[in-house]
């Protein structure tokens, strides 16, 4: 069992990472508690955003029994909500095979197998979601930024993660509404700034029929305005009477770091809350 200066690290061993040798032009990282995540040195790589994305959907969620994760790359939000989640079982969908192939075997390093039904393939597709298949819990990272803006990266693994080569806000909200169970909760992060980024999402998300439920902003520096924002979405049919026009509950922004640089007391506080050391750094 590793420890971090007395801490010990949480949840379920995962001794078959031992076997894996990093090399190759991929790295084997560390993710929640003993789990790991293979990624490509020079390809996409897993963030604090797809972390929190995790973090949130399984605080603004319920029970949860069957979740899905849409456009799910390396399958880091799903396998982080999973360790926090260990009666849920996971549908998770990703076009790019070489992201998927990364995701599969994670999922079964981590002993995941079980609980995990990986799907290749564009979300956006007839038939690759089941006649009837709802879910208590959908979470997604879309691409921010619109095909023709922006500098493309050199990997083409990192423009499809952060580019809306196959869709945007709106695809993610159109597939996710249909398909919440009642109670459902729907999550995503999405830029706030520039200011039409986040005019764009709400307009999807109303679009698609849903109704903003909770809302937390994320600053990455304090003093700083934020840039990210955290989303929890409930379809509109669902949402109780009393409740509706009512509006989001708006919770206060999650600061990354301290303005000196150091992680910020909270934050360093619900670290460990998804299986990472509870350092000042």
């Amino acid at each position: 069992m590793r420890r971090f200066k007395g801490w010990l690290v949480p949840g379920p061993e995962a001794p078959a990472w031992e076997q894996v040798e990093a090399g190759a032009g991929r790295t084997a990282d560390s993710l929640s508690g003993h789990w790991k995540l293979l990624q490509l040195e020079n390809g996409h790589r897993f963030s604090s955003d797809d972390v929190l994305t995790a973090w949130y959907a399984t605080v603004c969620a319920g029970a949860v029994h069957r979740a899905l994760d849409l456009g799910s790359g390396l399958g880091t939000v799903a396998q982080v909500a999973a360790w926090r989640l260990p009666g849920s079982h996971w549908v998770t969908i990703e076009a790019q095979s070489e992201s998927i192939e990364l995701a599969r075997q994670s999922v079964e390093l981590n002993g995941l197998s079980a609980r995990f039904d990986l799907r290749q393939g564009d979300f956006r597709e007839p038939g690759i979601l089941k006649e009837g298949e709802t879910f208590d819990l959908i979470t997604g990272s879309p691409p921010y930024f619109p095909l023709e803006t922006g500098t493309h990266a050199d990997h083409p693994q990192k423009v499809a993660c952060r580019f809306e080569l196959r869709g945007d806000i709106r695809a993610y909200c159109e597939t996710a509404s249909p398909r919440l169970a009642p109670g459902g909760v729907f999550c995503c992060v999405f830029p706030v700034r520039p200011d039409h980024q986040e005019r764009r999402m709400l307009e999807a998300g109303a679009a698609a029929g849903l109704t903003l439920w909770r809302r937390r902003d994320v600053v990455l520096r304090e003093g700083e305005a934020p840039l990210l924002g955290l989303f929890a979405w409930v379809r509109s049919d669902h949402l109780p009477d009393d409740l509706a026009g009512s509006g989001p509950w708006v919770e206060p922004a999650l600061i990354l770091r301290a303005a000196d640089g150091s992680v910020h007391p909270e934050y360093r506080r619900i670290k460990p809350s998804f299986g990472f050391p509870p350092t000042g750094r």
